[in-house]
């Protein structure tokens, strides 16, 4: 007497062996953006008394950094949509961390200025940033440290030269 195969009902609603998952969180693509995930926590939960988000702060350093410059330009440099670019700038002017002025270049563009507040507050979220990140490498040694961010930059360098 033969047993009969399973249909394929029965199989289908079977869950994946263990195997197949621990597998899946072995890959470096999983634990990577499992560690991204948690720093990027981290690093948003340590700047929120700042009264910023991540992408906010993004904009204000990147204002910073490269200011004045055109709202438009601003977001093409931090692949931002321009609708999300004018509620993160309301955002950031309101707090009274960037100035919105028209463009002397191009008076019917805005060109957006960090403030003294602004920079202010990028100091301390550079050092909440720290702190964070302490907090994620905590289990590691100075020299596993090193090394992390030295393969993590190799990496990082090899997946933007395509």
């Amino acid at each position: 007497m033969t047993t009969p195969a399973p249909s394929p009902a029965s199989s289908s609603s079977a869950s994946p062996s263990p195997s197949v998952l621990a597998h899946i969180q072995s890959l470096p693509s999983w634990l990577v953006g499992r560690v991204a995930a948690h720093g990027r926590g981290l690093v948003a939960d340590a700047i929120a008394p700042e009264g910023l988000k991540l992408m906010q702060h993004a904009v204000l350093a990147a204002t910073a950094e490269y200011g004045p410059l055109a709202q438009a330009d601003l977001g093409r440099r931090l692949a931002v949509d321009p609708k999300d670019m004018v509620v993160i700038l309301n955002h950031l002017q309101e707090a009274g961390l960037v100035l919105r002025t028209p463009d002397p270049a191009d008076r019917r563009k805005n060109a957006v200025t960090v403030t003294p507040e602004g920079e202010a507050v990028l100091a301390r979220c550079a050092t909440l940033a720290e702190a964070a990140n302490e907090q994620l490498l905590a289990p590691l040694t100075e020299e596993e440290r090193r090394v992390l961010l030295d393969l993590l930059r190799r990496v990082h360098d090899a997946s933007t030269s395509f």
